[in-house]
């Protein structure tokens, strides 16, 4: 199959908030644009942010009371109370560079696929889908890798046997 993402005019604000190295403002957009496909509307608006793990560990305590930096949070958009939305804002994304390079690290995977995924994982989040049952999780993560694969990735849950010869 392949990825369509010009059906997606996505007004992406990425904003570097970070020391190091990070994908190109391009490839934030098409990563976005793969997994916001699953949404179907022809325009929306979108924030990433990249941050540092003091500002994750706050923002992760502040939302959700874990006191450590995070890969990735999802900020959902949320109309007021009596506010109709009348613009395509779906919501922002808070990414951790030193989290990503760690896991990258860890995971013995590219930094970019692990960039890729956090994105896609992120933007899966704004959409409503989540991972907290074991089956909501087997939906997302299948969603994961055919976006992932897709934009030529390799399967980010993939585990690697270093027991076989």
């Amino acid at each position: 199959m392949t990825l369509d993402v010009s059906r997606i005019a996505l007004d992406l604000d990425l904003q570097i908030a970070c020391q190091g190295d990070v994908p190109s403002n391009a490839d934030f957009l098409l990563w976005a644009q793969a997994a916001l496909l699953e949404r179907g509307d022809a325009l929306t608006e979108l924030s990433i942010r990249l941050v540092e793990s003091d500002e994750s560990q706050v923002l992760n305590n502040q939302y959700r009371g874990k006191n450590k930096p995070t890969n990735v949070l999802s900020f959902p958009f949320e109309a007021p109370p009596g506010i109709t939305q009348t613009f395509p804002l779906i919501g922002d994304l808070v990414i951790c560079a030193d989290v990503v390079r760690e896991e990258a690290k860890a995971q013995s995977k590219s930094e970019t696929s692990h960039w890729a995924h956090m994105v896609v994982h992120g933007c899966l989040h704004l959409l409503g889908y989540d991972h907290i049952t074991d089956d909501e999780a087997q939906i997302m993560e299948n969603m994961e890798r055919r976006i992932l694969s897709q934009l030529g990735f390799d399967d980010p849950y993939k585990v690697e046997d270093t027991n076989s010869s």
